[in-house]
């Protein structure tokens, strides 16, 4: 596999993405491309709101194409299993604009 730099690394590993339209999707990188299209698995999208916790909108298989990516980060497991997200409030992120 080529692509992204660093990307290597985090195969099999839980990773955290930001979309362009503010979207943040966690799951276990499964692979990517060239293009730094991403496959994730056992992936979920983190929906944050001021009003309520945090929901988890369960999205499993899911593809990413990379010019959708923004930003990728690496999740410590043992700190994110830890997280209240029911306490947790945030406002949703604001897409990226070019």
């Amino acid at each position: 596999m080529s692509g992204g730099p660093g990307l290597e690394s985090l195969v099999e590993q839980q990773i955290s993405v930001i979309t362009n339209d503010g979207r943040n999707i966690v799951g276990v990188l499964k692979g990517f491309d060239q293009a730094t299209n991403i496959i994730l698995d056992e992936s979920h999208e983190r929906v944050y709101s001021t009003k309520e916790g945090v929901q988890q909108l369960v999205l499993g298989l899911y593809i990413i194409r990379g010019d959708n990516i923004s930003i990728v980060g690496e999740v410590d497991e043992e700190l994110d299993s830890h997280l209240d997200l029911s306490n947790l409030r945030a406002h949703p992120l604001k897409p990226v604009i070019h």
